[in-house]
C-alpha cells in the first residue's frame, strides 16, 4: 500500500495570535456575561414591571411605561436632582480639567521632591472609597463630624469673605461672589477627583516630541507661546479622553443625588422596577451628554499624522 501524505495544517501567525487573545480574555469574557450583561438586561426588564421580593425571589408584575411616565410626570425629586447633577457637572468638569493640566505641567518639570509631589496627588486614586472621602470631607456622622469637618471646612465663605476684605477687594457682585465661594466650598473635592487626569496629562506631555522642543527653542518661543503652540495643540486628545472620563466619573459618583435617590429607592423602599427605570433614563441621558460633548471636542482636536 503506498504510503499516505500526512497534511499538515498550517494556521497564519496573526490568527493564531488572536486566537491566544481570545484564550487569555475567555474567563473574563464569561464572567462579563454572567455578572454584567445579564443583571443589565434583567434591570431593563425590571424596569417595565412593578418587582417585590417574596419567597422564592423576584416577583414581577408587568407595568408597561408606567414607571418611566411616573418619573416624568409625578416623581418630585428626580427631575431636581437630575438638573442639579448636571449644573454641577457643567461646572466642575471644566475646572477638574484645567487644575489636573495645570498641576501636570508642573510635574512634568525636574525639581526635588518631584517624586513624592507625583505620589502626593496620585494618592486620592489609591485611597478613593466612600467612607475615606465622606471623613474627610466631615460627611460621616456625628461621632466624628468634629474633627473631619475643620478639615473640610478650610475654604468656608467666611474665610473667603475674609480673605476678599484682607486683600482690599470690596463690592463683588451677588453672582461672581456666589460662584467663588461655590468653587471654594468644593476645592477639596476637585483636587480629590484629578488624580486620574493628572497621570494621564504627565504621559501625553512626556510624549511631546524632542524636535518640537527644539524647533520652539530655535525660533526664541516663550514658556506662554510653547504652551499655546505646543503643549496644548499635543495633550488635545487627552483632553478629550480626561473630559470623558471627568463627567462619567461625576455622573457615577455614588455622592451624587441621582445615585443616591435610585439607592435609597432600592436598598430602602425595596422599588426595584421603578429604581431599575429611573436608572435606565439616568444611563440614556449620560449616553447623550458624553457624546454630546464627544462630538464638539473633536471639533477641536488636534490629531498628529504621520
Amino acid at each position: 500500500m503506498a504510503n499516505k501524505e500526512k497534511k499538515i495544517i498550517t494556521m497564519p501567525y496573526e490568527k493564531r495570535k488572536g486566537l491566544y487573545g481570545y484564550g487569555f480574555i475567555a474567563l473574563w469574557l464569561v464572567g462579563t456575561l454572567i455578572w454584567f450583561v445579564y443583571p443589565l438586561l434583567n434591570s431593563l426588564l425590571y424596569s417595565f414591571m412593578v418587582v417585590k421580593p417574596e419567597k422564592g425571589g423576584m416577583q414581577g408584575t408587568w407595568s408597561g411605561v408606567n414607571n418611566y411616565i411616573y418619573i416624568f410626570t409625578s416623581d418630585q425629586y428626580y427631575r431636581k436632582y437630575l438638573v442639579d447633577v448636571l449644573i454641577e457637572t457643567l461646572w466642575k468638569t471644566p475646572l477638574i480639567l484645567i487644575f489636573s493640566l495645570f498641576i501636570a505641567v508642573i510635574l512634568n518639570q525636574k525639581f526635588k521632591g518631584r517624586t513624592f509631589a507625583r505620589a502626593v496627588f496620585f494618592l486620592p486614586v489609591i485611597i478613593a472609597t466612600g467612607p475615606v472621602y465622606s471623613i474627610i470631607n466631615g460627611d460621616i456622622s456625628k461621632s466624628g463630624a468634629s474633627s473631619a469637618g475643620q478639615f473640610s471646612t478650610m475654604f468656608s465663605t467666611d474665610l473667603m469673605g475674609e480673605l476678599f476684605q484682607f486683600i482690599g477687594i470690596y463690592g463683588l457682585s451677588d453672582n461672581l461672589q456666589t460662584i467663588i465661594e461655590t468653587v471654594s466650598n468644593h476645592i477639596f473635592g476637585i483636587v480629590w477627583n484629578a488624580g486620574i487626569q493628572i497621570l494621564i496629562f504627565l504621559a501625553a506631555l512626556q510624549n511631546i516630541p524632542l524636535s518640537a522642543k527644539e524647533a520652539a527653542q530655535i525660533e526664541g518661543a516663550t514658556a506662554w507661546e510653547y504652551f499655546w503652540k505646543i503643549t496644548l495643540p499635543y495633550v488635545s486628545p487627552m483632553i478629550l479622553a480626561c473630559l470623558i472620563f471627568t463627567v462619567i466619573d461625576s455622573f457615577t459618583s455614588p455622592d451624587n443625588l441621582v445615585m443616591k435617590r435610585v439607592l435609597e429607592l432600592q436598598q430602602k423602599d425595596l422599588q426595584y422596577g421603578y429604581a431599575s427605570a429611573m436608572a435606565w433614563v439616568y444611563f440614556v441621558i449620560v449616553l447623550l451628554v458624553v457624546g454630546l460633548m464627544t462630538f464638539i471636542m473633536n471639533k477641536f482636536i488636534y490629531y498628529e499624522v504621520d
